[in-house]
């Protein structure tokens, strides 16, 4: 990891929820960075974002001006990680945690196909596929932990890109989507395997993440109860 000696500083725009920047600010937390959080008002900050949306990650040089403005959160998340070593220099071994990280995305869009039904009958199937893909990804997940010694953790014996990554998924799933169903905790919450649940343990407890990890709620305390 770089030396916290780096003059280099951080401010991330987003919004104020789990969602899509919740990887960005463990990430940075992770790297023992200086950074900050800004909430612009939306939508009358979009035309003032590079692509006019969010979230979006300012890195500012020695004298406080930006060296760097980028947007997509997976793109902030990967440069960061490899930015601060938290992906392998080995591009082989970073890309079996970056397959990861894109995987997540179908779990994320089937909810949003969730939340475009048009009846009672469309939203009951689209809630069903999306359990669906949400069962396939756990299983898949809980294998790797299992086949990683079941430490927690999906890779190594340390905190990892894959492993900040998929907490945040399940912190969104448990959590986060509570906005948009109110019950989306009794749905997903009994498809959570020990894995996975050692895995939040795992995350939650690492000290390096002691900062912010419990800002939007303690997830691991939730699960286990």
């Amino acid at each position: 990891m770089v030396s916290t000696s780096n003059t280099l500083s951080y401010t991330l725009r987003y919004f104020d929820a789990i969602d899509n920047g919740e990887s960005i600010r463990l990430l940075l937390t992770a790297a023992n960075v200086e950074w900050k959080e800004e909430h612009p008002e939306w939508p009358q900050e979009k035309a003032n974002q590079p692509f006019g949306r969010l979230p979006v990650l300012v890195e500012k040089s020695t004298d406080g001006s930006p060296d760097l403005i980028i947007c997509e959160s997976g793109n902030i998340e990967r440069y960061i990680a490899r930015t601060y070593g938290l992906l392998p220099a080995d591009l082989k071994k970073a890309a079996l945690q970056e397959q990861l990280r894109d995987q997540i995305t179908d779990v994320i869009g089937a909810f949003a196909d969730f939340l475009r039904a048009i009846s009672e009958e469309d939203k009951k199937a689209r809630l069903e596929a999306f359990g669906e893909i949400l069962d396939k990804f756990i299983a898949v997940y809980s294998k790797l932990i299992q086949d990683n010694g079941n430490t927690g953790h999906l890779f190594g014996d340390s905190l990892s890109f894959a492993d900040i990554v998929t907490y945040v998924l399940f912190k969104n799933v448990v959590l986060g989507f509570v906005k948009f169903k109110a019950d989306i905790t009794d749905y997903t919450k009994p498809k959570l395997t020990p894995e996975i649940i050692k895995l939040i343990s795992i995350v939650e407890s690492d000290p390096k993440l002691a900062k912010n990890v419990f800002k939007y709620g303690n997830l691991s305390a939730l699960v286990s109860s």
